[in-house]
């Protein structure tokens, strides 16, 4: 028989299947031999107070055997003769959109601008170690979108969107590890992801799906308000009246060719500021409340918000046990992420640190239209690259120097590969963003004691939390508000703000799109 249970135990006991198991029979007066296995179904960590718990929902078999049955993939369909569906985008926005037309039967063709993971990996080793940028492969762009080689988080707070625990079970079958079922937050890590965004592609094309790398789309045919078709750089067109667009948010010159065709777009609020670099240790310190974490618990993360002046400012993107690497996607920028391995055991800790922006903060770019704010975005990047010094090296700045206004005189080594150079964050970021910068990280050294110390380093800037644009389409049909047949997806489009909700968002207008064309037949 088995029973369900909500258990909270120390991290010890948590670690160890004995010490569970025991714990367990103790607690709820089963004989222990009656017990013949424990199934973590969640897992999470009380941190609250200085006697840490860990929280866990358990099935227990009692006087029953355990049988362990793998996820396995939904039976995906030959589509190699089936009708075809454009998707321009293979990150996971694009992939899942693919994925899904696949299992409805039909024949996804993927455009992607940037390489397959495995070559990407020389671009990114360019600008971490050349500072060359290949404006169509880098951290943003290839397969796999930014997600890929930028952390692999899968923790998502849409809920509402659609059905995350799809997503991790896909995830799982193609390869991930069954404990993202079973984590709070769930993740990944830069160095797995590859092998399992390859996996999908491999069963993409071995259903008859078609991917195409090196390929970026540059026009759109439109004819009486309807998609038609697409053309590539090299001059080729296909014909289509169906587009999943799911570019990114990173994809300016699509943003751009959209608003020069006039097909409506809008400016989008989002967050920008800078990426901290601390020790783990100390982070494990101020959140753990204690000298050493131990074994059995993980490098901790850390969550904060704060209002300055009305304007909110907020850890990021956070990265236990992580680096920060070097993102730009167009040389004559700069732009920081970070990300972890999946063990999360580098030594440093990084997240970035934004503060909220509005659509009257874009009013010196107001001749761009609904493009201001991707103007304001790209304004900093590039001013950044010229106090950097024309490099890929940042701007940086010791945290206690920033609030308090110093140059710093001299800046330890960071993760960061391509390099620093000491700078006045004033010289970097408008004055309302220097402002709330200061104020705020005064108000985190109050909430976390030891977070202000001259030992992190502000790295500038940290840009691209999300897309500076929306797409906007029919909440119904998902179809593009004025170009029948065109599905903006994504996070690219606004729709989704991480791996899991521009993965369901892919699976959404895939569905939509089919719906549509079924309908129509």
């Amino acid at each position: 028989m088995q029973h369900e249970f909500t258990i909270q135990v120390s991290p010890e006991i948590a670690a160890n299947p004995e010490q569970l198991k025991n714990d367990v029979a103790r607690k709820n007066g089963i004989p222990i031999d009656d017990i013949k296995h424990i199934k973590i179904v969640k897992r999470s960590i009380d941190a609250r107070q200085r006697n840490i718990k860990v929280n866990l929902k358990l099935n227990v078999y009692v006087q029953e055997e355990y049988i362990y049955r793998p996820i396995e993939l939904p039976d995906y369909p030959d589509v190699s003769n089936a009708p075809e569906i454009v998707i321009i985008g293979a990150g996971p926005a694009g992939l899942f959109s693919a994925l899904q037309c696949v299992e409805l039967g039909y024949k996804p063709i993927v455009i992607e601008r940037g390489k397959d993971v495995r070559n990407r990996r020389r671009d990114l080793k360019a600008i971490n170690q050349d500072h060359i940028v290949n404006e169509d492969s880098n951290y943003c762009f290839g397969e796999g979108g930014a997600g890929t080689y930028s952390d692999g988080k899968l923790y998502t707070r849409s809920k509402k969107r659609g059905d995350v625990q799809r997503i991790l079970k896909l995830l799982v079958g193609f390869g991930a590890t069954d404990q993202i079922l079973v984590e709070a937050h769930p993740h990944i890590g830069t160095n797995k992801l590859p092998n399992i965004i390859a996996a999908i592609r491999e069963k993409i094309i071995a259903q008859g799906g078609e991917i195409h790398f090196e390929t970026r789309v540059t026009d759109f045919e439109i004819k009486s308000s309807k998609i038609h078709g697409v053309t590539l750089l090299n001059g080729d067109k296909i014909a289509t009246n169906r587009v999943i667009l799911a570019t990114g948010h990173s994809a300016r010159d699509i943003f751009e060719l959209l608003y020069h065709k006039n097909i409506e777009i809008e400016a989008k609020p989002f967050a920008l500021g800078v990426r901290v670099e601390h020790s783990q240790k100390l982070i494990d310190q101020i959140q753990y409340k204690c000298e050493d974490r131990g074994p059995y618990l993980p490098p901790s993360p850390y969550s904060i918000v704060k209002q300055v002046d009305g304007r909110g400012m907020y850890s990021f993107c956070m990265c236990p046990g992580g680096v920060i690497a070097a993102c730009a996607t167009s040389p004559g920028e700069v732009v920081t992420n970070g990300w972890s391995p999946s063990k999360r055991d580098q030594p440093t800790s990084n997240s970035g640190i934004v503060v909220e922006l509005r659509e009257e903060d874009f009013k010196p770019f107001s001749k761009y239209g609904p493009l201001a704010g991707m103007y304001f975005q790209k304004s900093i990047e590039q001013k950044a690259w010229s106090v950097g010094g024309e490099t890929q090296r940042v701007p940086a700045q010791r945290l206690i120097d920033l609030v308090e206004g110093r140059v710093s005189s001299d800046l330890p080594e960071t993760s960061y590969a391509p390099g620093l150079t000491s700078a006045d964050m004033g010289m970097v970021f408008p004055k309302f963003i220097h402002s709330t910068l200061k104020e705020g990280f005064k108000a985190f050294g109050d909430s976390m004691k030891g977070y202000l110390t001259n030992e992190a380093v502000v790295h500038a800037p940290e840009s691209r939390t999300s897309s500076p644009i929306r797409i906007p389409r029919d909440w119904q049909t998902l179809e593009h508000t004025q170009i029948k047949g065109l599905y903006p997806c994504g996070e690219g489009a606004g729709y989704a703000g991480g791996i899991i909700s521009a993965a369901i968002d892919g699976e959404k207008c895939a569905i939509a799109c089919v719906r549509s064309i079924e309908k129509k037949n």
